[in-house]
């Protein structure tokens, strides 16, 4: 719980009445969003249009690995909203922790490799991960993308090949990410979105064709014992219309 509620600060949530921040100080109701961080960028965006749309608003974000959410939830963190990058977790909720309401899947999401612009081990494709010597990071396992990522290595029949050299298993997509970015990594397993504008030009994308990729499906949902259930509501809702723009500026592809 404590760890809970210094990420909600420490993540600044991201998104605090506005673009100055100045509007949510007299807010009259607080909304605790607890999404994964592939969500990161677009939710920002959609928590500034939210408390546009609703000036007594502040929208608090928590982002992390959503297996480390759920059981957040769980363990009786009070969230408003569960926004995950896998059913696997919103399931826990669901099923284990005190349940939800509300239930969507509003964006999928692709696995890519990427490697730094210089590209030192050469890869290209995703055979190249087992080459000897290339230093692979990967998101652990319970996190959604390192599970997929698992999920295309046994697919392709190279697991024991890529494991092999995976020198890190990181508590996030973000953090995979970091890796890539600092050198202590020739390639990493992540989402097509983790590139993003600000990054571009230090970090290069390799697809993974459609036939060895997994599809990510995120749902969101609102958390049983909400004290801003009606709320919550709205905000799932929100996701759900207008957020549909801005998940695909940043990458996301609507829920089947």
């Amino acid at each position: 719980m404590l760890a809970f509620a210094l990420a909600v600060v420490a993540g600044g949530c991201t998104s605090s009445g506005g673009e100055s921040g100045e509007a949510g100080r007299g807010s009259a109701h607080e909304l605790t969003v607890s999404a994964a961080s592939s969500l990161a960028n677009a939710f920002t965006d959609i928590g500034h249009a939210f408390e546009r749309r609703n000036p007594d608003v502040t929208v608090r974000f928590n982002f992390g690995a959503s297996d480390t959410l759920a059981n957040q939830i769980d363990e009786g963190a009070p969230v408003d909203v569960f926004a995950s990058a896998s059913p696997t977790w919103m399931d826990a909720v669901q099923h284990d922790g005190p349940g939800v309401t509300e239930r969507a899947d509003f964006a999928r999401n692709k696995l890519a490799i990427i490697v730094p612009t210089d590209d030192p081990a050469d890869v290209s494709k995703l055979e190249d991960l087992t080459d000897d010597g290339v230093k692979v990071v990967i998101a652990a396992e319970g996190v959604p993308a390192g599970d997929y990522a698992r999920e295309i290595f046994d697919d392709a029949g190279i697991t024991d090949a890529v494991m092999a050299n995976v020198v890190s298993n990181e508590e996030d997509v973000r953090a995979v990410v970091t890796k890539v970015l600092s050198g202590d990594a020739d390639a990493g397993v992540t989402y097509v979105t983790d590139v993003t504008p600000d990054i571009a030009d230090r970090i290069t994308l390799v697809e993974i064709p459609d036939d060895q990729n997994v599809i990510a499906t995120y749902p969101i949902a609102v958390v049983s014992g909400s004290r801003e259930a009606d709320l919550a509501k709205r905000f799932v809702h929100f996701v759900l219309d207008d957020g549909g723009h801005t998940l695909a500026r940043y990458g996301f592809v609507p829920a089947a």
